[in-house]
């Protein structure tokens, strides 16, 4: 039971990180019209940049899971 717990730990915790790393890879991305008095992008598009990183850290987890379930890394 305790190793089931700690397995999908690892692998939601893998998939959290997975998407920061995307996320954060993509803020600068497409930034376009900035605010002279702020410096702030005036349209950040967060909403599609959290959609691509949620699809880029889908596809990253689904990677390391497979290398999980084949032996290569072992939990």
């Amino acid at each position: 039971m305790t190793i089931l717990i700690v397995h999908w730990a690892v692998l939601v915790s893998a998939f959290l990180i997975f998407w920061f790393l995307a996320l954060f890879c993509l803020l600068p991305v497409g930034l376009g019209d900035v605010d002279p008095e702020t410096g702030a992008p005036r349209n950040p598009m967060l909403g599609r940049k959290a959609l691509i990183a949620t699809g880029v850290a889908a596809a990253l987890w689904i990677v390391f899971y497979l290398l999980i379930l084949f032996h290569v890394f072992d939990l």
